[in-house]
């Protein structure tokens, strides 16, 4: 509690009853002062309408004169301002069992109530040690909502800018539906399957259904499944206590652990063992947690959202991914077609990655000719988002105001032969315009030999075993070249 004195409106048309509140909250002048007296209800929304701070708690008759009064007056307060906290004096029934009453003033925004006349207290208002002891606690209540709004506000401004920043970009009629049916979904704590190539952006799609959910202010948490070494799954996934096991030194919360009451990005679902999908189930049905190393079981409230880039159909017949946990996934489903499939959002996401990238880049945004966006609009696109991403930061590297479409295939690691694509080819090593720097040639090409490797193969952790690389390392360095 501040050193501010509590603001008081009493909203009373009868005098005697105006001196008796006087006389209650006397002993405690220092601390509560009464800033105005009204005596209808129209007054007192015109006061508190026009200087919204000037009080803390509204000390209302029920049985007040004139039209506005009763639970519409109270409606009426908690519309100027929420936080404002009222206690309702009243005459109306001295019934200490009128639940019905009570349940009334409540449902329209009162904190607390009592009545006025016991027969027997002509001086002060009846039970006066709990009227002051309410109206602390009314303070206390506004002061919290008040500080609670505020960081709701902080809140929802980072959530804006989140979206904001990472917008899902698009003119075609199956982009602007997936926009509708986000915000649909949104609204809902339904688990969820997105269905969609490599590098088409479901991570974008399922964080943009959680921050315009009422979960916004949760976390979110993106668990890649292909990059989970098998033998750590579900200490990751759900944690372990300290002592549990030979080198459990501390506590460790899961995944699922920390985005309690928030959502769960399930990427490549697939890649999860049959046991850990038999352990998801479970988590799924039950809402809660098995922890290594501790008996009780941890209730958590999750929502999942999975993604996967096989015919997850084609996976449950093949018995390589449990039935019972697909049908508990795929509650609803969006599909995010193919780049290739969509060409007319070639052109706005090359827009947005250019803005984007040449402010990062502290570089101007090049022009491209009508011959280089029509070879753009006509590439297959098989790394799709992802790879036109990495695509317009080559094109900013070649350091020119303009470009035609011979920038645009060494941008795309087109052979000048065939025009095919090709892991290594057109780096812009041996052309004395375009030299390159060592650091970023070895970018370009582990870029580059990352995309061949992964269009060539079913998943990442096969893409891994390809490489040699362990799953979380292969995971680690697709972040670190931009392709995660």
């Amino acid at each position: 509690m501040t050193n501010q004195k509590i603001r008081l409106l009493v909203v009373e048309d009868e005098a005697f009853d105006v001196k008796r509140i006087k006389r209650t909250i006397r002993p405690f002048k220092n601390k509560i002062e009464i800033v105005k007296v009204v005596s209808n209800g129209e007054e007192a929304v015109k006061f508190l309408s026009s200087k919204k701070n000037a009080a803390d708690v509204i000390i209302l008759d029920f049985q007040i004169a004139g039209s506005l009064k009763g639970e519409t007056l109270i409606r009426a307060v908690k519309e100027i301002d929420s936080t404002f906290q009222i206690i309702v004096v009243t005459k109306m029934t001295i019934n200490a069992m009128d639940f019905d009453f009570a349940n009334r003033l409540i449902e329209a925004g009162a904190m607390w109530y009592c009545t006025k006349y016991p027969g027997d207290i002509e001086d002060f208002i009846y039970q006066p040690t709990d009227f002051i002891l309410n109206i602390f606690n009314a303070a206390e209540k506004r002061n919290l909502h008040k500080e609670k709004l505020k960081s709701n506000t902080k809140l929802q401004q980072s959530v804006d800018s989140i979206l904001e920043n990472r917008p899902i970009i698009g003119i075609s009629p199956i982009i602007q539906k997936i926009r509708e049916q986000n915000q649909k979904f949104a609204d809902t704590d339904v688990n969820l399957l997105i269905r969609g190539d490599s590098g088409t952006g479901k991570e974008l799609v399922a964080s943009h259904i959680h921050y315009s959910g009422r979960r916004r202010f949760e976390n979110f948490i993106p668990i890649n499944c292909g990059s989970l070494p098998e033998n750590l799954i579900e200490s990751e996934l759900f944690g372990f206590e300290k002592g549990s096991f030979t080198g459990a030194s501390n506590r460790k919360p899961g995944l699922f652990e920390i985005a309690n009451k928030g959502t769960v990005f399930l990427d490549e679902i697939t890649e999860l063992p049959l046991f850990a999908q038999a352990t998801l189930l479970r988590v799924i049905q039950e809402g809660e947690i098995d922890k290594i190393g501790r008996v009780q079981k941890v209730k958590v409230n999750v929502r999942v959202i999975a993604a996967t880039n096989k015919n997850l159909e084609e996976e449950v017949r093949e018995k390589r991914f449990r039935e019972d946990l697909y049908y508990r996934l795929n509650v609803v489903s969006i599909d995010i077609p193919p780049l290739r499939d969509r060409p007319e959002d070639v052109a706005p996401l090359l827009e947005y990655f250019l803005d984007l990238y040449s402010r990062r880049m502290k570089r101007r945004i090049p022009i491209i000719d009508d011959e280089g966006i029509q070879l753009l609009e006509i590439y297959p696109w098989p790394g799709n988002v992802r790879e036109l991403e990495n695509v317009v930061q080559r094109l900013l590297f070649i350091g020119l105001d303009e470009l035609g479409a011979e920038h645009v295939k060494t941008a795309l690691g087109m052979s000048p032969l065939n025009d095919t694509p090709d892991v290594v080819g057109g780096l812009g090593i041996y052309s004395k315009d375009q030299i390159l720097h060592l650091k970023e040639i070895e970018k370009e090409f582990r870029i580059r030999y990352f995309q061949f490797v992964r269009r060539n193969t079913l998943s990442d952790a096969d893409a891994a075993r390809m490489m040699g690389l362990a799953p979380p390392n292969y995971h680690r360095m697709c972040k670190e070249l931009g392709l995660k």
